[in-house]
Formats: C-alpha cells, structure tokens, sequence
C-alpha cells in the first residue's frame, strides 16, 4: 500500500480519539495498542475493523485502537502526533524514511520478511525492513479513454514524440487531452514524477543516490530538459486551463466521466476504474524518447511499528498477522490497485476479480523490463529527505503557471541540501 490520497476526517474528533488511547496500555494481559490508518471509498471504515478484528485473532492479547488521519499527509498528522506525544504504536502506509532518522520505528524481523516476500528488499533502509513489502504500485501509468481515442483516431504513444501527436489530434478533435487533478500537490506531481523517472532515472537508475552524494543537482541540464516536457504540455494546452483548481477526486470522476482522454496516476486508480464500463479503458507506460519501456516502480507496504511502543512484541504479532492476511490483500487489489507481493502466490489465490486494465498493468511489474525508483513515492533508500516531497509537489504547481523551470528545481536542490544537512 503505497503513500496515496486520502479522505478528509474531522480533525477534532481524530485529535480527541487519539488524546484518549495513544498510549500503549497494559492491564489484566491485555496490551493495548493505536493503529494509525487512513480511509478513502474503497478502504472503508469496514474494512479498517473487519481487518483488525481478523488480525486479532493472531494476536491473542492485543487490542486495538484505531485512529484515522485527518487529512492526506499522514506522514505530516504521524508527526504531530509524535510531538505532543502520541505516537502510534502501529502506523499503516507512512514513509519509514521521515522517521527511521529519529529512532521512531522499530525493523521486522529479516528472516521473516525473507521467507514471505518477493521483494524482501524491496523498500529496506540501510539494509533495514521497516514496512513489510506486501505490494507494489506503478506511478505513474498513463490511463486512457479508448472511445475518445478512437474519436480522435490514435492509438497510445511509445515514444514522446507520438505522446505530444496524440495530444495535438485530441485536442483538434475538441477533446481535452490530460487530466490533472491540479489542486492536490500529489495529483498535481504526476507528470513530473513519469517525466522524471522515465528521462533521467531511465537513463541513470543510479540518480538518486548520486544526489544525496552530491554529484548531480536538480539543476542539471538534463533534468532541466526533462522538465521542459511538463512546460510543453502546459505551453500547448493539452491540459485544462483550471487543472489547478481541480481536486484529486473530481478529477477521477472527470476523467471516468469521459470529460479527458488520458489520465497519469498511480496505479491504485485501478480500484476507481467503473466496473460497467472498465472494458473502454487501458493503460501504457510514460513515454521515452526512443521508446524504451521505463516502469517508474515503487514497493509499498502495510504498517511500521513504533520503536516507542510499550509492547513491541504484541505489536509485532498483530502487524505481521495483517500484513499476511490474504482477505487484506484481496481488498487492496480490487479497491486499491496494489499487484501483490506475497511468495507463492497468484492473482487466483486471492479470490480476486479484476478487470483487463488491472490485468495489462500488472504485467508490467510481473514482465522483466527496466524498473526505475518512482521519484518522490519511494521507500527505500531511493526517498527523497524528509520534507523534500512537499517541495517536489509544490514545484509541480508552481511550474503550471511560471517558466522559470531552473529557478523551480534550485529551489528542490535548496531544500534538498538543508534537509540532507
């Protein structure tokens, strides 16, 4: 389960359930431990219960108290929590690398994670496992109205060049091409992130280490080259002109609604995907500029365990009776989108019904292809410093309206370099 969009909750009544049960009690056997989760329409609150209450009886002696982040940065929510001192014993989808540097979560066990992965270091930390790698996401992925497609007469693009085309006949057919859900920083990071992970970490998977190394800036010419692309795309109208004003989940209903022809998001709006009309959309790779197939990758995962838990024990047991549990997994493939990461097991194992476009996705994480770190959503060793997503968001908004592309991407090396400090 990777770090996606969640729904608003009530912030006073989030805030007052944790001032009630952040704290790991003991009493009479039972430990009790706060589960911070989050909700969205597929991951209900049902399912947040039903889960825990499967998980449970794993863990005999655990109970759980569930808290709900009250806004889509829960990583940010986690850290106020830990200030006032309510850190989450249990923490589901978080960055590990925003709190690994303050000793606040605590790693699994390696044989454990070895014997029950596919990836088991998938999303590791200096060769440390603090999420379980249960599932993997691809973002982005391209999305597209194959009726509107056809309206316009194109197929889907390979190379960039084919990709700005169909753009251009899309538009002369009156077709708006590029949705973007402008108004939420991370919906609004999509195109940087294909643009990215497919021109500069396509060509050097290596990038990211090399910027914490100091050997190549943000301002560097190719970077700024790709970034270009993402001023084209606006230069030429190929996205709506209030696409800044456009909230993430208008602009699924947007684009389910026919109002758009493409669609860059991360793989987990396979679980948005309307059932009764699933067979009129499909998906491709962001393209390169010679064509090679680049797979922006990201392992995500279920929850982190607090190394401040009163009993890491009992914590453990639950976490790791969840993170196993096929019932969880079947709801994250058909309601999330998450390809599954579990040894020894096929789609069919989970009892799952999906549709081609979830089918046609996967296989770009099951085929042997070049997987490059999706830029700003990964867990491992290639995340970005703490902080920095938030810049790397902003600069996606910002550059909507301004050109100065170089003067955007000093500002990441900027913050890069104060957090890395």
């Amino acid at each position: 389960m990777i770090r996606k969009p969640l729904l608003a909750a009530c912030l006073i009544g989030a805030l007052a359930l944790t001032t009630a049960c952040s704290d790991s009690d003991s009493g009479g056997g039972e430990s009790t431990l706060t589960y911070l989760t989050f909700e969205t329409p597929s991951l209900t609150s049902t399912f947040w219960n039903d889960s825990i209450a499967s998980a449970q009886q794993q863990a005999p002696g655990v109970k759980i108290n569930r808290i709900t982040s009250p806004n889509t940065d829960r990583d940010a929510y986690a850290k106020q929590l830990q200030a006032s001192g309510q850190f989450p014993d249990l923490l589901q989808s978080i960055t590990p690398a925003n709190f690994v540097g303050a000793g606040l979560l605590q790693p699994y066990d390696q044989t454990w994670v070895n014997a029950n992965f596919l990836l088991p270091e998938g999303n590791a930390l200096k060769g440390k496992v603090y999420i379980p790698p249960t599932n993997s996401q691809v973002i982005p992925q391209v999305f597209y109205n194959k009726e509107l497609f056809t309206k316009a007469g194109v197929q889907p693009p390979k190379t960039w060049a084919e990709f700005l085309t169909v753009c251009d006949k899309l538009k002369a057919a009156g077709i708006n091409p590029i949705e973007l859900g402008g108004g939420d920083p991370f919906a609004a990071g999509m195109p940087l992130v294909g643009i990215i992970s497919a021109d500069v970490l396509g060509k050097n998977p290596n990038w990211l280490q090399e910027r914490y190394a100091g050997k190549v800036k943000f301002t560097d010419d190719n970077v700024v080259t790709a970034v270009n692309k993402y001023r084209t795309l606006v230069g030429n109208g190929y996205f709506d002109k209030g696409a800044l004003g456009v909230k993430y989940a208008d602009s699924i209903t947007r684009f389910t609604g026919g109002k758009s022809a493409m669609y860059p998001m991360g793989s987990w709006f396979l679980g948005s995907v309307p059932k009764e009309t699933a067979d009129n959309f499909g998906v491709f790779p962001w393209p390169t500029d010679d064509g090679s197939l680049v797979i922006p990758f990201t392992v995500g995962g279920s929850m982190a365990i607090s190394a401040k838990s009163r009993d890491i024990p009992g914590a453990t047991k639950f976490a790791q009776a969840w993170s196993l549990d096929p019932k969880n997994l079947k709801a994250l493939i058909e309601g999330d989108g998450a390809f599954p990461m579990l040894k020894d097991k096929t789609l069919d194992d989970y009892g799952v019904t999906v549709t081609q476009v979830f089918e046609d996705s996967y296989k770009y994480v099951t085929d042997q292809n070049t997987k490059v770190s999706s830029i700003s959503w990964a867990t491992n060793d290639d995340a970005l410093p703490p902080g920095v997503n938030n810049d790397f968001y902003a600069a996606s908004q910002a550059l909507f309206t301004s050109s100065d592309v170089k003067g955007e991407l000093a500002k990441l090396d900027k913050a890069w370099d104060t957090a890395t400090k």
